[in-house]
């Protein structure tokens, strides 16, 4: 039985067995021609790629002040100053970033700005950065997304795990539906949450400075034993550039619009840019409103609350419960139940596990760019039934429920690990951008142009210097409380590419076909002396009579029919059939005391090569071809064997006749309704100009 045969009958049985849930999950295929219909107007854009920084404001403040609690809460009056630096930071980066998208719209991002200004290496070091990135954006959104809904569900925070791991499948079933529908899903939880948190600011404001009302957080009562007290000097310099590292993961995913502009109706960088400010200034006012009502409400937060936090003198224990800082304020604000409370708390959960999809939009993107530079491989560049790069979706959500799992979907372990691969991305960027202005400028001479590149030139040089401070700071303050685990995850990634390059440009090299004609010297270019075939027998039958007419028909310039002995009875039936049928082929019968089939037959097939290197050999092996998968264990697999061994046998052909069985008649009808079914996407390549980067023709023979 045949190699053909068993993947034709394989992949008839899995496409009947996926192709209807398929259907129903994702929906129909859609043709390529209809990828326009994809792209995002700003109303969408904005949910689908700022999600991550827009919910970020429920956690940072909290990181924040759980860094400053070490300190007790007399250090709690620096929050103010930090959320300034962090306000600084935002307003820096996305006044950089609106350059980018002007200058480098093609969706490259970050690595397109290093790669073309800094070199291959620095581009690599920033898709390694936004790679890890990516990865952990999920993991993080989604821990305190479920962290966040368990304040109203105590079934999610005893299933913690298992609950992040099943909203990861869901966004995961979302996105492979298409951006532009899973677009349309995430905007009204998004803005439902931006209006709740407004909502909040503003009644805050409205009920503390006019109605002059008190408003006190579940926490305010609590007290802080600080885990250092009294610090002063450089201890306290340090704690403060800590709290503000931890407070920095509020830009998380800024960098995503610049990665997703092809996304954009146009004018694409006009759309972009214009959807950055918005993000930008939105994320901002959050942020700033958050710390500031957390302040006014006596949030108190405590990195080990179990023993570090008090209730009347005595410590909380390690059953209670800390909720992040946006619920208390929500509870302080609007009422312990009420329904603007609830609205909010169901809002921020969602929008957590919504700004997942920032980076669901961002990783394959990004993964079809390096695959299309060969630096991942090549599958993570074609688009599935939704035109989405489905193969780069599976890929992340497979990765963030690793973390998920190893790290207890505890968000305060993991994002110890994040945002030192934005800064990296960020400060690279930057450098690049500036290389960029200083390339342009020097041969432009129009002047009011000069004066428009010299300003980005100047926003782009302060942002540099800007995240490259920070990232000083974040690895300074991080790196032994879990950031050399994302410093890992980039050496890992960017060694991984780098070895996946270097094999696609030694295949490259070696596949190449000589453009000298005096290099037609080849084995692969001159024609084989002689071809000598071999038809490979067992005993005779329709199939070996079909290979052998077959193999006549070829005309080679000698021809044998090849067996091998490992049953002596048998064989010798074999040879008396043979010559009472006269059969005008030699037959040649393999001794074989251990009772092997390839080891013969390969070493025969090795020494006709020796003998005569400049000769060419065809293998011709006669298959069966049945119909029901049953039937294939019914069947031994010397075949499947024997062509996977002969493959790496240079000048040696494989060639399968295939004699089809009454059985595969019903397989054959139920491929040809399938394919009629399912024809629309159902064979998807990448554009044809990476002609370079795929196997233009496939020898249907030689690799069954």
């Amino acid at each position: 039985m045949g190699g053909r045969a068993f993947e034709r009958l394989r992949s008839s049985v899995v496409s009947k067995l996926t192709d209807v849930p398929k259907r129903i999950l994702i929906g129909r295929a859609l043709r390529s021609d209809r990828l326009g219909e994809t792209l995002l107007p700003k109303r969408i854009a904005l949910p689908v790629f700022a999600s991550d920084p827009l919910s970020s404001v429920a956690y940072a403040p909290g990181e924040v002040l759980l860094v400053l609690s070490i300190a007790g809460v007399s250090a709690y009056h620096f929050s103010p100053w930090i959320a300034v630096a962090v306000v600084v930071l935002m307003f820096t980066v996305v006044a950089s970033y609106r350059q980018n998208v002007h200058a480098y719209p093609s969706g490259g991002g970050d690595y397109e700005v290093a790669t073309t200004n800094l070199g291959p290496k620095a581009g690599l070091t920033v898709a390694s950065a936004l790679l890890v990135d990516y990865v952990l954006t999920v993991a993080v959104s989604i821990s305190s997304g479920i962290e966040n809904l368990g304040s109203a569900i105590p079934f999610v925070v005893e299933h913690k795990v298992l609950c992040a791991v099943a909203v990861i499948l869901l966004l995961t079933l979302m996105n492979l539906r298409g951006v532009r529908e899973s677009g349309t899903l995430f905007a009204i939880p998004t803005y439902v949450f931006v209006a709740g948190v407004f909502i909040m600011i503003v009644w805050g404001a409205f009920r503390g400075l006019v109605l002059d009302d008190t408003m006190r957080a579940p926490t305010a009562d609590y007290e802080i034993k600080p885990e250092h007290g009294g610090l002063a000097g450089f201890a306290l310099i340090f704690l403060l550039l800590r709290a503000f590292s931890s407070g920095c993961a509020a830009l998380t995913g800024v960098e995503a619009i610049s990665n997703g502009v092809p996304a954009f109706r146009k004018p694409k960088s006009k759309n972009a840019g214009n959807t950055l400010a918005m993000m930008g200034l939105l994320a901002v006012t959050m942020f700033c409103g958050i710390i500031a009502l957390a302040a006014a409400t006596d949030v108190r937060m405590s990195e080990n609350p179990a023993t570090d936090l008090f209730h009347n003198g005595v410590a909380v224990g390690a059953d209670y419960v800390q909720h992040p800082v946006i619920s208390q304020v929500a509870e302080a604000v609007f009422g312990e139940g009420s329904f603007l409370f609830i609205v909010l708390a169901a809002a921020t959960a969602l929008v957590l596990f919504l700004a997942a999809n920032t980076a669901y939009n961002g990783f394959p993107l990004l993964g079809s760019i390096l695959a299309q530079d060969r630096y991942l491989p090549r599958q993570l560049h074609t688009r599935g039934d939704r035109l989405a790069f489905s193969n780069g979706i599976v890929l992340l959500a497979g990765a963030a429920m690793l973390l998920v799992v190893v790290y207890g979907a505890d968000s305060t372990r993991l994002i110890q690990l994040y945002i030192v691969g934005v800064f990296v991305s960020f400060t690279l960027s930057q450098i690049g951008m500036v290389r960029h202005w200083n390339r342009n400028l020097a041969g432009e001479r129009d002047q009011s142009k000069r004066r428009h590149m010299m300003r980005s030139r100047a926003i782009n040089a302060f942002g540099a210097f800007f995240t490259g401070l920070v990232l000083v700071v974040v690895l300074a303050t991080k790196f032994t409380h879990g950031a050399w685990v994302a410093l890992l995850g980039m050496c890992i990634f960017f060694a991984t590419m780098t070895a996946i390059r270097k094999h696609y440009d030694r295949v490259a090299e070696e596949i190449a076909a000589p453009e000298d004609p005096e290099e037609a010297q080849s084995d692969d270019m001159v024609r084989p002396s002689r071809v000598h075939s071999v038809v490979l027998i067992s005993k005779i039958h329709r199939p070996t009579l079909r290979a052998l007419a077959y193999a006549k028909l070829m005309r080679s310039d000698s021809l044998e029919a090849l067996s091998v002995n490992v049953d002596p009875a048998e064989t010798k039936a074999l040879r008396e059939e043979w010559e009472r049928r006269g059969i005008a082929v030699p037959l040649k019968v393999l001794d074989s005391p251990y009772r092997e089939i390839t080891r013969p037959v390969i070493e025969y097939v090795k020494s006709l090569r020796k003998e005569s290197p400049r000769d060419a050999v065809s293998v011709i092996i006669p298959e069966y071809v049945v119909g029901h998968w049953y039937e294939h264990l019914l069947h031994n697999q010397s075949a499947l064997r024997l062509k996977g061994r002969l493959l790496f046998t240079p000048g040696v052909m494989v060639t399968s006749v295939p004699y089809q069985l009454e059985s595969s008649e019903a397989a054959r009808r139920r491929a040809r309704k399938r394919q009629d079914w399912s024809a629309p996407g159902a064979v998807r390549r990448g554009p044809a100009h990476h002609h370079q980067d795929r196997d233009r023709t496939k020898d249907s023979s030689s690799s069954t």
